[in-house]
Parts: structure tokens; sequence; C-alpha cells
């Protein structure tokens, strides 16, 4: 059994709080951007947006996480204008239809946050874990939101340059440690905080696969784990499959994922991949 799990985990919010550890949880990723790797485009109508909300909580979503800026390797940045414009009509339309899942804001910029959770966001899911904008920290600790913080190498147009580690699991906990620190220093409740490994950022294919089978290292943290496998392109390289072949190595990651002890898993299709982890949590239960 993962060490992960073999004790409930607080995830601690201002509006709401999760035990987790005897339940995955699924992170319906809605991404209203034109360039996002696998669903660029499909979502840039605010009705079309609204309506696959809906549908991921019927379909088992226990987050809905928005993202105005894809964070694909080589993607460009989005100047914050455009990402509000992208963003917020989504995140006040959901909140007036009272969808029972909260909503995460995926971003890096303290303006986006702190508007997003104005209008109803009730969790920030920072892929620079707070290192892009200075100002991400105060806005996490003055609203009391849950944080995702994520390990990357420099930033998306350049993350996979550099994909070399002497020892990827000492140098990743280490990061966490420090940022973790940081956050705690500013104001975040060390209870309001999770992690994400960022499988598929700043890493090389072999690095990918060995995290998701050794995610129980950084159990010792004691916060949850989140974890992003969803089409990804090492599935691609294992499977020789373009992004839209690859549910069936998503599901094989993500119940790996879920048995070594990740809490959340964010994924793109909520329906099959919930079926997928309750299987496993079932098993392990057992």
């Amino acid at each position: 059994m993962s060490l992960l799990n073999s004790d409930l985990i607080l995830w601690e919010g201002r509006k709401r709080s999760w035990k987790l550890g005897d339940r995955t949880l699924i992170m319906g990723i809605l991404n209203v951007t034109p360039d996002s790797f696998f669903d660029g485009g499909r979502y840039m109508d605010l009705d079309i947006a609204v309506k696959k909300a809906v549908e991921m909580e019927e379909d088992g979503a226990d987050i809905i996480d928005i993202g105005g800026e894809s964070t694909r390797p080589g993607a460009d940045t989005v100047l914050l204008e455009e990402e509000l414009a992208r963003v917020i009509p989504v995140v006040k339309e959901l909140s007036k239809a009272k969808l029972k899942a909260p909503i995460s804001v995926d971003t890096t910029k303290a303006e986006v946050a702190r508007q997003a959770v104005e209008e109803g966001a009730e969790i920030i899911n920072d892929v620079s874990a707070f290192g892009f904008d200075p100002l991400m920290a105060e806005v996490a600790a003055h609203y009391k939101t849950p944080v995702v913080l994520m390990h990357m190498r420099g930033r998306p147009e350049n993350m996979q340059y550099n994909t070399h580690y002497n020892d990827i699991f000492l140098e990743m906990y280490g990061y966490f440690l420090d940022r973790i620190n940081y956050a705690v220093e500013t104001g975040v409740k060390r209870e309001s905080i999770a992690i994400d490994p960022g499988i598929g950022f700043g890493k090389d294919f072999h690095d990918n696969l060995a995290l998701i089978k050794g995610i129980s290292r950084f159990g010792t943290l004691g916060r949850p784990v989140v974890l992003g496998v969803s089409r990804k392109s090492f599935i691609g390289h294992v499977l020789g499959l373009s992004e839209k072949e690859r549910i069936e190595g998503t599901a094989a990651a993500v119940a790996v994922g879920a048995w070594e002890g990740s809490h959340i898993m964010r994924v793109h299709d909520v329906k099959e991949m919930k079926r997928v982890a309750a299987m496993v949590d079932a098993i392990k239960s057992a």
C-alpha cells in the first residue's frame, strides 16, 4: 500500500475542505484556449464551455479546472487581458449555474486568480508554484484558497530544453520543500497546499514513467498529490499514437498513479477516468 494513502490528508479551503486518501478525486480539464495540445479551440465559445463543464460534473468530476493559457511545450505567454477575457466569463457563468463541483483556475497570473476567486473559483492551480508572479501567494493567502503547486523547470516555451536530472526525485523533493515553505511564509496554510509532479513539464519520457511509478516517494511531504497524465506525449511515445488515440494509455497511467497514491487525477476524459479510479479504489480497499 502506498505511503500517500496510508492516512487521510486534509486539503483545506475557505468554502470547503477535503479529507483525501480513501477515494481518488477527478479534476476535469476545461481549456478555454485556441492552442492547447488536445482540446485547443473546442471550448472558446462561452456557451460551449459552460455546457462542457456541466457535462463533466454529470460525468463525475469532483473539480472543474479552467485554464486560459496553454502550458504545452513551446507555448507562448498569453497577455493578461486576453487570459482574463477567456477565463472570467466562464467562471461567472458556472458560478451562476451553481455547480456542486468547485471551480479551479489554472493560471500563473495573480490578477487572473484574484478575479476568478472573486467570481466564485475556489482553487488556484499554478504550474509555476508561485514562481512567475510574486503576488500569487499573497492572493492565495488573502482568499484562503487551496492551491496546487507544480514542479516545472523553466517556462513552457523552453522547459524541454534541459531535461537531465542527476536524481529527479531528490531534486523535486527539495523543490517542493522550498515552494511549500515559501507559500507558508507568505501566509498560505500548509493544509491548503497540494503538489503536482508536473508530468511532461521539463522531464523526458523515462522520467515521466518513473515519476508515475514512484509517486509515493513524495508521501513524506504530507501533502495531497495531483497527477496530470491525460493524453500526454509520453503515452504517445510508448504506444505510437496521436493525442486522439491515447485514452487507453491514459487509463493505464491513471490506474497506476491512483494505485501508487495520487489523490487527484487531472484528466480530459472524466467519465472514463472516474470509472478507472473507482475500480482502483475498490481494489485497494478490499
